[in-house]
C-alpha cells in the first residue's frame, strides 16, 4: 500500500464514505461514494419490498481482473471502471417463501442501482441473517448501513468559490459542492477534481458529465476533469 492509498483509506474511514465506485465508462471520469449508493439502495428496499429488512450492504467489483484502466485520474483509492456486485444481508418475514422474497429484493436493488445510480451492477448476492416474526413496518430497513457500526457520513455543503467552483455548482443537477476529500475543487498540474451532491430527480452520471462540460472550457489548458458524487437524495 502506498502512502497515498493509506491516506485515502484514513479519510474514507473517518467520514464513512465507503468505497468509491465507478460510474459510466473508463473515459467518463465519474465516481460515486458507496455511502451515497447505500442510502438509495436501503431506501428502495424499504419502500418496495415489504417483508425484508436490509442490513449490511457492500458494493465492489464483480471481477477485478476485468476492470478497465481509467482514462481520467481517479479519486484517491477509487475502484477502476468495471462491472459491480452488490452483497447484502437481510432479515426475512414469514409472509412468503424466502426465495420469492429474495428475488423481489434482488430486483428492487438492481433497478435502483442501474436506473437511479447508473451503477453497472451485474451480480447481487443476498444472505438471510434473521427470520422476523412479522412483516416490518413501513419505516423499517430505511436506516443507515450497519456495516461497521458507524453513523452515516455527514458530507458538508461547500461554498462555490472561484470561477471553476461557481461553474461546477451551476451545472444542471448539482445541489451543491461538497468537501468530503478536502476541497470541493482540487486543481493540480495535470488534472482537476470536482466534488458535489446531486439534486433530486437527476441521475449521477448525467450530473457528473454536466460538471465536466461546465468546467473544462474554463481551464487555461486541456487537462482531465474528474467528478466525485458524494450525496444522492434517497
Amino acid at each position: 500500500m502506498t502512502t497515498a492509498d493509506g491516506w485515502a483509506g484514513t479519510v474514507r474511514a473517518r467520514l464513512g464514505l465507503g468505497r468509491i465506485l465507478p460510474l459510466g465508462t473508463a473515459a467518463d471520469g465519474a465516481w460515486l461514494t458507496e455511502r451515497a449508493a447505500q442510502s438509495v439502495l436501503h431506501a428502495a428496499a424499504a419502500g418496495e419490498v415489504r417483508g425484508a429488512v436490509v442490513g449490511r450492504l457492500r458494493i465492489g467489483l464483480a471481477d477485478p481482473g476485468l476492470a478497465a484502466e481509467p482514462v481520467v485520474p481517479p479519486p484517491p483509492g477509487a475502484l477502476p471502471p468495471g462491472l459491480l456486485r452488490i452483497e447484502a444481508e437481510f432479515a426475512a418475514a414469514p409472509d412468503e417463501p424466502i426465495p420469492v422474497l429474495a428475488e423481489r429484493l434482488r430486483a428492487a436493488l438492481h433497478t435502483a442501482a442501474v436506473e437511479r445510480l447508473d451503477l453497472a451492477v451485474t451480480e447481487i448476492d443476498l444472505r438471510v441473517t434473521a427470520l422476523l416474526d412479522a412483516a416490518p413496518g413501513p419505516e423499517s430497513g430505511a436506516g443507515p448501513d450497519p456495516d461497521s457500526g458507524k453513523s452515516p457520513a455527514k458530507v458538508s455543503a461547500a461554498p462555490a468559490q472561484g470561477e471553476l467552483g461557481r461553474a461546477a455548482a451551476a451545472a444542471p443537477g448539482v445541489a451543491h459542492l461538497t468537501d468530503a476529500l478536502g476541497v470541493p475543487v482540487r486543481v493540480a498540474d495535470s488534472s482537476v477534481r470536482v466534488e458535489c451532491a446531486t439534486s433530486r430527480g437527476h441521475r449521477p452520471l448525467a450530473v457528473a458529465l454536466a460538471v465536466r462540460k461546465a468546467v473544462a472550457p474554463l481551464l487555461p489548458e486541456p487537462v482531465p476533469v474528474t467528478v466525485l458524487i458524494t450525496d444522492v437524495p434517497a
